[in-house]
């Protein structure tokens, strides 16, 4: 995590934190591969993602018996190490893909969970989440997020919120407004508290974050080094000439 004056408006402070992966390369590219899913989406006329969300929805907080770690591009914060990889635990041959999409899932809001935490031991309170972008458009993400954070959801009233940003800025640039902060109380909304913990969700999760947390720790705070020997060896055998490939193939 950084932290940068003026690095997102003049005047203030930015607390600059993130996750490398998104949900839909983290869930996506996990969870899309299932054939059976897959025929199922092209028949019933939905997307892959629409038709996950919608079996993942009808699941208790938990049923899928997993914990995933979303760390497919490493981790941003709060570890800082590209090294690290993705990870689900509790597989079994029972295991369906719509059990994996929600446990993703899961993983991102626990990993913004462990941002805020970091957040708040740090002195700086973080008492709302205001969600943009494509992510508005599932419903049971943005629930999870609220129960797991137990932090009101805010979402912004434009669906077009980077041009809106954009525009913003121009109407300073030109001089309509006199600075980012006018400009943005005249042209941007948002729409406060569209969603709200539930109480039993928060206590539910709270028991899964402290497993997601154990995971968490083991595989990225040093306790072992088996994710950065997998890379590595990786590496190692991508980088052998061609003619050893080919050697080893005879």
């Amino acid at each position: 995590m950084r932290v940068v004056d003026g690095g997102i408006v003049a005047g203030l402070w930015g607390y600059e934190a993130g996750q490398s992966g998104s949900v839909t390369s983290s869930a996506g590219s996990s969870t899309l591969r299932p054939v059976g899913v897959l025929r199922t989406g092209r028949a019933t006329g939905v997307s892959v993602h629409e038709l996950l969300t919608d079996l993942s929805r009808r699941q208790a907080i938990g049923e899928h018996g997993l914990i995933a770690l979303d760390w497919h591009s490493g981790n941003r914060s709060v570890l800082v190490d590209h090294e690290l990889s993705g990870l689900v635990v509790g597989q079994t041959l029972a295991t369906r893909a719509e059990d994996t999409y929600r446990a993703l899932l899961e993983a991102t809001a626990f990993g913004t969970r462990t941002i805020i935490e970091a957040f708040n031991s740090s002195g700086v309170p973080v008492t709302e989440l205001v969600v943009a972008g494509g992510l508005l458009k599932n419903t049971l993400l943005m629930q999870i997020y609220t129960d797991v954070t137990n932090l009101p959801l805010s979402t912004i009233a434009s669906a077009q919120g980077p041009a809106l940003g954009s525009a913003i800025h121009a109407a300073v640039a030109a001089g309509a407004y006199p600075d980012v902060h006018a400009a943005a109380r005249a042209m941007g909304r948002s729409n406060k508290g569209v969603y709200q913990p539930i109480a039993a969700n928060v206590k539910a999760y709270d028991e899964l974050f402290a497993d997601y947390t154990e995971l968490h720790d083991y595989f990225g705070r040093g306790t072992n080094d088996v994710m950065h020997r997998l890379k590595a060896r990786k590496r190692k055998l991508a980088a052998r000439p061609s003619n050893t490939l080919a050697a080893e193939g005879n």
